[in-house]
């Protein structure tokens, strides 16, 4: 396990980030964290020093997340000091900057290519030019599917319940970034200000419901085959989102992750994926949603992503097919 380096002056702790901060640092640096405060209940002040860090991953960004609001709880300010740019730019793009107080580093300049060499870099699925240009293609073909389909269904949702007829929801997508997803609306108008009435009938941070009342019938008819989630395909375009992925997580859902679980939002969350191929209405438990989620990681290339492609075709004119 890596080990971090921390000091103490006053009533300020200063933690010394490692060169890498991904998954095993994320889970070292919560600890020493939490000793930090377990052995100094008077701090008000934590600095974290990046100035030797070259890279983060979303753990990384987790394992920032989870101090900050153990910090919070212990009436103390955490603050970031000598940030280099690719640690910024993943702050940026996740929108901690504005959480967090930060002084970047006094070299606005990218760390020497000597530096670099062995350190990991993004998820190759993340790069990959190929998987791209899929989705494009894809989601262009899907977003023809959608306007042909989007009269019938639009009529059928406003028919019968007077309400909008997408229905848009927070998410989260590589390293955390939000964005809005679009599906057509399958429950009722109010379905957030009931959700504290319905039963949760899943373990860990996930939210299921198998009978749930707020589903509306022309909803679960669109749920059950997976025509809700036609206006994704706008997602996917916009790069949100790709053709393949992992699931989707919502703010909620990332306020209870423990730092091992921010792993998989190492790449980007897909309308399909290993949840999906899997039975996707019969996984109740958040870490079968990790395994699967890791296991497309581990296995990720080109031609694994058209393969899980075309099981999803499969399985939707199938009756395995069914809503998140």
């Amino acid at each position: 396990m890596p080990k971090f380096e921390a000091a103490i002056q006053k009533k300020v702790g200063t933690i010394y980030i490692t060169e890498i901060f991904t998954v095993l640092e994320a889970v070292a640096f919560k600890q020493t964290c939490q000793a930090l405060f377990q052995q100094n209940t008077c701090l008000n002040q934590v600095i974290l020093d990046f100035e030797k860090t070259s890279f983060i991953d979303s753990s990384g960004i987790g394992a920032l997340v989870i101090c900050h609001r153990l910090s919070q709880a212990q009436g103390a300010q955490m603050q970031l000091h000598n940030v280099p740019c690719q640690v910024m730019m993943a702050l940026q793009m996740t929108e901690l900057d504005k959480i967090f107080t930060i002084k970047p580093s006094a070299s606005p300049l990218s760390p020497p290519q000597s530096r670099l060499n062995g350190l990991p870099s993004t998820h190759p699925s993340v790069r990959s030019k190929a998987k791209r240009l899929t989705d494009i293609v894809g989601a262009l073909v899907g977003l023809l599917i959608t306007g042909i389909a989007w009269v019938p269904i639009a009529i059928a949702i406003r028919y019968e319940d007077r309400g909008p007829i997408l229905f848009g929801q927070t998410r989260c997508s590589w390293m955390g970034k939000r964005f809005t997803i679009w599906k057509f609306r399958s429950m009722v108008a109010d379905a957030e200000a009931l959700k504290a009435q319905v039963t949760n009938q899943v373990e860990g941070p996930l939210f299921k419901n198998e009978n749930d009342p707020r589903v509306t019938r022309i909803g679960r008819f669109l749920r059950r085959t997976s025509l809700d989630e036609l206006p994704q395909f706008w997602n996917v375009l916009k790069g949100e989102m790709s053709l393949v992925g992992t699931r989707p997580p919502t703010p909620d859902e990332i306020e209870q992750y423990e730092v091992s679980a921010w792993q998989r939002l190492n790449v980007k969350p897909g309308m399909t994926g290993e949840w999906q191929v899997h039975g996707r209405s019969k996984v109740t438990n958040f870490e079968d949603v990790i395994r699967l989620d890791l296991r497309y990681q581990e296995n990720w290339s080109f031609f694994y992503d058209l393969k899980l492609i075309a099981k999803t075709v499969l399985i939707l004119f199938s009756r395995n097919s069914g809503a998140v």
